[in-house]
């Protein structure tokens, strides 16, 4: 299946909800689901994404599954503590899924895929049980496609370890600039991707400090332990690559990682067809950076 190589620390937790609150706009502005509807959040993790998942559509039903209980556990304590009363948590395998088909409306995939050795064979099993008409929307990164000015051999290396790392894990942290022929060969149709970029710099500093600093670069440092043990990383190129000290930035960056997101639609039957929307986004390291992302559409 392939295995979460950032891991389950509070700091990764953290991270995630960074990441979240700094992005919410760019993934989530065109992402709102009709009242009444029941929505399939598959892979919530610890709920960083689900808080702006439930606020923009308040009257859906958002049923949220993850493997790990200990995530679900913090899922809900983000929920509650959110004040929002239409998620419901449930324990659940993305291969195996519990549900009847055509149990949802809508289906929402946020940096999931990008973690399993099967994709396609995920996107199988969540079309299964997505209604004829509704849609499916994957958001996936793709940590290949980071720019700096100046350029850094450094951070260039510290990304190819953490890409390096989730391969080994089973994993694709490449993954968003495949997120179209992955959907098509999971039999959705009428895709299209609407490119996005984020583009950070020292005139932006929210970004520089919650996408650079709380985000890209906490992901990295996460992971240097790991990358020091498998020999690919020496014990101060992580955060020397990204041309930081523990106070600020030193260089600028431009830096591109793709996200994709994907929203599927299949008409009525006989003939079912499901279309989505596959949104590439981009993340940003310190300095000046730029990221764009694609959203295709079925």
């Amino acid at each position: 299946m392939g295995v979460y190589v950032h891991g389950y620390r509070p700091r990764e937790s953290e991270r995630l909800q960074d990441q979240a609150d700094t992005l919410v706009d760019l993934l989530h502005r065109d992402t709102s689901y009709p009242a009444g509807s029941v929505v399939l959040e598959a892979g919530c993790g610890v709920g960083a994404q689900t808080v702006a998942l439930a606020r923009t559509s308040p009257g859906a039903q958002i049923i949220s599954i993850d493997l790990s209980q200990g995530s679900l556990r913090e899922a809900r304590t983000r929920v509650d503590a959110a004040g929002l009363a239409t998620v419901q948590f449930r324990q659940g395998d993305i291969f195996a899924l519990s549900f009847e088909p055509d149990s949802f409306d809508h289906i929402f995939v946020c940096f999931v895929l990008e973690h399993l050795s099967k994709p396609i064979e995920a996107l199988l099993s969540l079309k299964s049980v997505l209604r004829p008409g509704g849609t499916i929307t994957v958001i996936e990164g793709d940590h290949g496609s980071a720019y700096f000015h100046p350029d850094s051999a450094a951070a260039h290396e510290a990304i190819r370890c953490q890409v390096e790392l989730q391969r080994r894990a089973g994993g694709n942290a490449m993954i968003g600039r495949q997120v179209y022929p992955l959907l098509i060969a999971a039999g959705l149709e009428g895709v299209r991707v609407s490119p996005r970029m984020v583009y950070v710099d020292a005139s932006k500093p929210h970004l520089v400090d919650g996408f650079i600093r709380k985000t890209f670069v906490a992901m990295v440092e996460g992971v240097r332990d790991s990358a020091i043990e498998a020999g690919s990383l020496s014990s101060r190129s992580s955060t020397r690559g990204f041309g930081l000290s523990t106070e600020r930035p030193t260089r600028t960056v431009s830096s591109v990682t793709p996200s994709s997101r994907a929203s599927g639609r299949s008409p009525a039957p006989p003939t079912r067809r499901t279309s989505m929307s596959s949104m590439m986004r981009s993340n940003r390291k310190t300095g000046p950076s730029v990221m764009p992302h694609y959203v295709l559409r079925y």
